[in-house]
């Protein structure tokens, strides 16, 4: 009952007196300007003569999701969001870079910021506008889903500048244009907007793909009005930060794995609310936010256009950009290095041996210049062990200390827990795991093996592409020249000079000798899970496949799976890791039906058995002692 109370006493001081005061109790300056915007007038005209409806009718249309949508800072309102928030984030220290926010504001005194967050939390929402005030930034409107959108909360949380958005849209155009209209004079009058590039939480702790919408109705504005007419004005530009939120454990984070695993969708009502309040009782560590490299919008859409790239193709360059930048922002915490040495050796490990595996992975990201969230030493055994103790405490990890020393372990069913914390950094690694499996592949090359024009180096790029493509619906890599001088990068670190030839040998000799070995701990999971999809797909052979029933069957197969140790960990039986493989099996076309579509599929479960199998040799000449079990190879092939 504290809890509601809370709640309810927050929200209560920061609402109108009067129970029976609207908001707003006049439109915000926004709605009214658009209103009587010469060109928004034009547009609802045209928007009626299109949809063969009257205007009159449209108008009240329009008015009504203006009206919706609209949101303003209330200061009495700011403050107590500012208290609330404060009391939401009570689990945590928030880290913030005070440099890299001097800089922002200096922007801030003359651009309007377009801040596009990365979504891993509820708690995003109240981070982020706290951080933003308590250092006196012109005021952010923050673009949320509707479903937020609760009795009292949600009349609170629109006068702080919360932005309540529909996402499903596609059949209200009406909706789209007041949406639309609403972001451009929001920019026309250099206000900040903040909205998560991903619409929505993240459900393995990496960064998901770009959700375009918001993003698309920035690029209209600043490109000029797509209806033709002529702007009274230059269209203004916005400056696009790129916003990183990490921390070190999330409370949440058991709710989405059950989500993973076919759970349903705890719906957000006051319940929940409250349930979620709740559970920020117990201190879990810090939560740190940090700023990716700012750009011009108008600046970058210019060098796309120049490029020739325009329309829907240069809002998903931007996304991407953005992206990559976010990526780059977010620092690695203690936590998920932790959990990377744990779900890699699947076994309980010591302190000692958590340091064995951590201290060249520290090594690598002190040599890829990699930012460590807080400045935390991970060589530094204290600094170890208080994470380990910080999970046991949470569930994560079991301990055991009635031996010789204490040894930790993932807990049952935490692994996908343990894997949301290891992912928010696995966007660092994934490139040096793909050029060990290029190293792997060269160094299989047999006598006589026929080779491609580049000889045994460009089979290893070949590889390293093949990779790329396998895991381009789950990782955000960079053009194909760029891929390749980052894997030159890695190369360099491994060898100390330009790698001009490469014999069988040879690779064998600087994959033995790498350090650390990453392909096993990064690589494992997602092709483990692929695997899964990719053999009950083969079992459709040339019949239609239908999408829903074909994950929960390798949900109930991969299970089964993970109990016979065909797959290493339990974290690969996971819906959304199944959804990115049928995504791409849908992409080779492995989903429609057909004669010979049978052995599309087959082939295509054979690619990933290979992989597996070239990712499990890695974890032995990493020293694990791998006891995986590999799917049987179907009769069929072994005729072949």
């Amino acid at each position: 009952m504290a809890a509601v109370r809370r709640v309810r006493d927050l929200a209560r001081a920061a609402l109108p007196r009067s129970v029976g005061e609207r908001l707003p109790a006049a439109p915000p300056q926004e709605v009214t300007e658009l209103i009587h915007d010469k060109r928004f007038q034009r547009a609802v005209a045209r928007a009626a003569e299109d949809q063969g409806r009257v205007e009159d009718e449209v108008w009240e249309e329009v008015k009504g999701y203006l009206h919706e949508m609209a949101a303003a800072h209330d200061e009495r309102a700011s403050q107590g969001w500012a208290r609330m928030g404060d009391w939401f984030l009570r689990a945590y220290d928030v880290l913030v870079d005070e440099d890299q926010m001097q800089q922002l504001r200096k922007l801030d005194r003359t651009h309007s910021l377009a801040l596009a967050f990365s979504h891993r939390s509820y708690l995003d929402g109240m981070v982020i506008p706290n951080v933003l005030m308590a250092r006196r930034f012109s005021p952010t409107y923050t673009f949320g889903g509707a479903n937020l959108n609760l009795p009292v909360i949600g009349t609170f949380a629109s006068r702080t500048g919360v932005i309540f958005i529909r996402r499903a849209t596609q059949e209200i155009p009406v909706y789209r244009l007041a949406l639309r209209s609403y972001i451009r004079q929001m920019v026309a009058n250099k206000r900040n907007l903040a909205w998560s590039i991903e619409g929505g939480r993240t459900r393995t702790g990496k960064l998901r793909p770009p959700v375009h919408g918001i993003l698309k109705y920035l690029t209209d504005t600043v490109q000029g009005d797509e209806q033709g007419d002529s702007p009274d004005q230059e269209a203004p530009d916005v400056q696009v930060v790129p916003v990183s939120v990490v921390y070190d454990q999330l409370h949440e984070v058991s709710l989405m794995t059950d989500e993973a695993r076919g759970a349903s969708k705890t719906p957000e009502d006051w319940r929940w609310l409250v349930r979620f309040a709740r559970l920020q009782r117990n201190r879990l560590g810090r939560a740190y936010l940090s700023i990716g490299e700012p750009f011009s919008l108008r600046e970058r859409l210019d060098e796309l256009a120049a490029e020739g790239v325009t329309g829907h193709q240069a809002v998903e360059r931007v996304a991407l950009d953005i992206s990559h930048r976010l990526n780059r922002a977010t620092p690695v915490t203690t936590t998920a290095i932790v959990s990377l040495a744990l779900l890699g050796a699947d076994r309980a490990l010591t302190v000692d041996e958590v340091l064995e595996t951590v201290e060249p992975l520290a090594a690598y990201i002190d040599a890829r210049q990699w930012p460590v969230a807080g400045a935390a030493d991970l060589r530094d055994r204290s600094t170890i062990r208080r994470a380990l103790t910080e999970l046991t405490r949470s569930g994560v990890l079991t301990a055991y200390d009635q031996g010789t020393e204490p040894v930790w372990k993932i807990g049952d069913d935490q692994h996908l827990v343990a894997a949301f914390y290891r992912n928010t950094v696995i966007h660092i690694l994934v490139e040096r795991a793909i050029g060990e499996m290029a190293l792997l592949t060269v160094s299989e090359l047999g006598p006589g093996a026929e080779l491609p024009p580049g000889g045994e180096l460009q089979v290893g790029w070949e590889e390293a592409k093949r990779m790329r493509d396998l895991l381009k619906f789950e990782f955000f890599f960079p053009s194909r020249a760029d891929f390749e001088d980052d894997l030159r990068t890695e190369l360099r670190l491994l060898v100390g000079e330009g790698v001009t030839e490469m014999t069988p040998t040879r690779a064998r000799e600087l994959l033995v000798g790498a350090r650390p070995h990453l392909a096993h701990l990064v690589l494992r999971p997602f092709l483990d899970a692929y695997l899964v999809v990719a053999d009950r797909l083969a079992d459709h052979g040339d019949a239609p496949v239908d999408e829903d029933a074909l994950l929960a069957d390798s949900l109930a197969v991969g299970q089964q799976w993970a109990l016979q140790r065909r797959v290493a960990s339990e974290e690969s039986i996971s819906l959304e890791l199944f959804r990115t493989a049928l995504s791409l099996a849908r992409h080779k076309g492995l989903l429609e039906s057909g004669e010979g579509i049978g052995s599309a599929r087959e082939a295509f479960a054979a690619e990933l058995r290979d992989s597996v199998r070239r990712v499990n040799i890695i974890g032995e000449i990493a020293g694990e002692p791998v006891q995986v079990v590999l799917p049987p190879v179907p009769r069929q092939q072994e005729q072949v």
